[in-house]
């Protein structure tokens, strides 16, 4: 298997260095450069596999030969072997039709760790046989930081700087990280938006000579390993529910777009999914575009569910890519004038390629309360962005009766324990082992959304960490 990016002018890599490069060298990101799929027959025989080994089947024609199977599956079943459900992923029924993939059981409470307990894995395996070292840098919303931080903390061969936007987490999420006091860790508190905080890393990975001294990697979606790994959920669920001979719909809360995105790969990869269902915060772009050919950039606004809070969704290029017939200089003009304009010009055919699929609608904090308080009465906790999830899901059921819809239930309730509070009146408690999570010591750096300031942070914290390792 080897990767492309989405604008065409990156070397074409296999999956080591697509894992290790994250953000391709034009800006791009990578996408592969034929989608692998499965048979009916192929689906059917997946069923019912421990999830650890649905995971690495799944994955296996992505890796293709950067890892074996049995060292593919080994590293899948060290990954899951922590998260706090035996199902690993458990599926919730809500109503006759409606259910909720739970995606919070994991170290840190949230669908990230999905894919980063398995990337962190990877990450020490390859770069333990090629004896080198990497600096990770990420931007956070909320639950990408925490779950980076916790999938690489204490291991040798990797640095990592997470950047989070300063005041515009909760609090839960800000101490997941803060509180991790590993020497490899570093936590920058930007003075901005996610949106800032996004753009910082991708422009120190434009910088050539930084990205090459510091050896930069990522674990944001931006790196295609993230999504892949993301895809087994989606069949999980599928296939519990009689796929590949019945048909599914998946509702998605969704800022970022790469855990949409890989759903949408599970159904490229022969998945019979019926609609892909977006659900977004007042912080509307992707329901605008939907519904309206509407992609343009509006004022970033702090909302109950902050991992959403977010206008620039990076994993919607590799989609666009795809809506636009691979056309990799168009794609990449359309980015250019997106980030010149505040405007995306998506021809109206690509447009309507997405609208054949996917669905969307938005929910401000107010309907976000409301939902809370609606799912409670039936006995279900959620917490904001499930909620939003589950509000989208019930505005876009499909015609069809006998289509389930299941809602990615993407964090832990405690999570977000005000807004719980305030629609249920119950604040919800922390799982016994992060019950002293408010108390932990913090240790964190503010600074101003300057690329120049963060490359120095950057820069001295990876000098630091080699110091001491050769020491």
């Amino acid at each position: 298997m080897r990767y492309v990016s989405t604008r065409g002018q990156a070397p074409i890599l296999g999956f080591e260095d697509t894992l290790l490069a994250g953000l391709a060298a034009d800006g791009g990101l990578y996408v592969p450069e034929a989608w692998p799929s499965f048979s009916p027959a192929d689906w059917r025989a997946m069923r019912g596999l421990p999830y650890p080994e649905l995971t690495a089947r799944i994955l296996q024609p992505f890796v293709a030969d950067a890892f074996d199977q049995a060292t593919l599956t080994r590293l899948c079943r060290e990954a899951y072997a922590g998260f706090g459900h035996p199902a690993v992923a458990p599926l919730v029924q809500l109503d006759h039709r409606l259910f909720a993939l739970e995606l919070f059981h994991g170290p840190t409470l949230a669908f990230k760790d999905f894919a980063l307990q398995l990337l962190g894995r990877m990450f020490d395996d390859v770069l333990t046989r090629r004896g080198s070292r990497i600096t990770i840098v990420g931007a956070t919303s909320g639950d990408t930081g925490s779950a980076a931080i916790e999938a690489c903390r204490d291991r040798a061969n990797i640095d990592i700087v997470i950047l989070h936007p300063k005041g515009r987490t909760s609090p839960i999420q800000r101490r997941q990280m803060t509180s991790v006091l590993s020497h490899n860790v570093g936590n920058v508190a930007v003075e901005g938006t996610f949106d800032d905080c996004q753009d910082l890393v991708k422009a120190m990975f434009a910088d050539v000579a930084f990205r090459d001294a510091m050896r930069l990697s990522a674990v944001n979606s931006i790196n295609w390993a993230r999504v892949a790994a993301q895809i087994a959920y989606y069949a999980h669920a599928a296939l519990t529910f009689g796929a590949p001979d019945r048909q599914v719909a998946f509702a998605v809360p969704t800022g970022n777009f790469g855990n949409v995105l890989a759903a949408w790969a599970a159904r490229r990869m022969g998945l019979p999914i019926h609609s892909l269902i977006l659900g977004a915060n007042r912080n509307d772009i992707l329901a605008r575009f939907i519904a309206a050919n509407d992609m343009s950039m509006r004022a970033v606004e702090p909302s109950l569910s902050p991992s959403m809070d977010i206008q620039v969704s990076s994993n919607f290029e590799r989609l666009l890519f795809e809506l636009m017939e691979r056309d990799a200089a168009a794609t990449s003009a359309a980015m250019a004038r997106f980030r010149a304009e505040g405007r995306m010009p998506v021809p109206d055919a690509a447009w309507r390629r997405a609208t054949s699929l996917f669905r969307a609608s938005a929910c401000d904090d107010d309907a976000t309360i409301a939902e809370i308080a609606r799912l409670d009465a039936d006995g279900y906790l959620a917490d904001p962005h499930t909620a939003i999830g589950v509000a989208a899901a019930r505005a876009h059921m499909p015609a069809d009766p006998d289509i389930p819809v299941i809602v990615a239930a993407t964090a832990h309730p405690a999570k977000f324990p005000d807004a719980v509070e305030r629609a249920t009146g119950r604040r919800p408690a922390l799982p016994a082992r992060l019950a002293d999570l408010e108390t932990r010591p913090e240790r964190f750096t503010e600074l101003p959304a300057d690329l120049a300031t963060v490359e120095d942070f950057v820069r001295r914290h990876a000098l630091r960490n080699a110091a001491r390792n050769i020491a």
